[in-house]
């Protein structure tokens, strides 16, 4: 599937190190991180297509270990840009993270979970 020009900011590939902001994507699932230093100001997550229903939360890992929920199940919106269709989910977080803990986002009834790690 093409990706809008728009969307390649939010959408990368693999997981990729940020300084709390950052792109990374794994199959149709995709996270981006908004942020300064430590500092996470918003997440927001993506998945390919159109999938009434679709429900998105993100979780904190540090040392491939899981260690809690950062946002619960939210309902995505479906949106559509230059015929890219895909669904969207965003939280406003504000919180400050440890370094090298990473941030991921996971669909559910989807087995892929993207992450962005965040450094100084």
């Amino acid at each position: 599937m093409c990706v809008a020009v728009s969307m390649v900011a939010l959408v990368g590939l693999g997981q990729a190190p940020a300084s709390a902001s950052g792109t990374a994507q794994d199959g149709p699932v995709g996270i981006g991180v908004i942020g300064d230093g430590l500092r996470v100001r918003e997440v927001r997550a993506l998945l390919d297509g159109w999938q009434a229903g679709a429900q998105a939360r993100v979780s904190l890992w540090k040392g491939g270990s899981y260690v809690r929920m950062v946002r619960g199940w939210k309902y995505s919106s479906s949106r559509e840009e230059r015929g890219y269709r895909h669904e969207y989910a965003a939280w406003k977080i504000n919180k400050t993270f440890p370094h090298r803990s990473r941030l991921c986002v996971e669909f559910r009834g989807h087995d892929r979970m993207p992450c962005v790690t965040i450094q100084r």
